[in-house]
């Protein structure tokens, strides 16, 4: 298996979400991006491009060019995750996630506009 095809499996892994639904968010049938995906077709650059947009790395991360990949924390994987999987709702389902989050945070003793400031401190 070329190093291409490996890392498009390995960072759809490390995000949680499948090949059926990277397929689906960079605009590819599945049949196209399993084509990616086993090893047999390479995308053309546009569409490389996209595909690494939608599993929040690089191009060069993609194809190999990096001697040894970064280690990540357990915090920016799930941060990865998190953004990745944002840009996949619409407009209605990120008002609801918000609430969701503030509640959340709310919980937790915290308000939004304090974890604002703890980041920026």
């Amino acid at each position: 298996m070329d190093p291409f095809s490996a890392n498009l499996k390995r960072r759809a892994e490390q995000l949680g979400i499948s090949n059926a639904e990277v397929a689906r968010r960079a605009g590819l049938s599945d049949r196209r991006y399993g084509n990616y995906v086993s090893g047999s077709r390479e995308p053309d650059l546009a569409t490389l491009v996209r595909i690494a947009t939608i599993l929040e790395t690089s191009v060069d991360e993609l194809l190999g060019l990096h001697d040894e990949e970064r280690v990540r924390s357990a915090e920016e994987v799930f941060q990865e995750r998190i953004s990745a999987a944002l840009k996949a709702l619409h407009q209605e389902d990120l008002a609801r996630l918000v609430v969701m989050i503030e509640a959340l945070a709310k919980a937790r003793g915290r308000s939004p506009a304090d974890v604002v400031a703890l980041k920026s401190d």
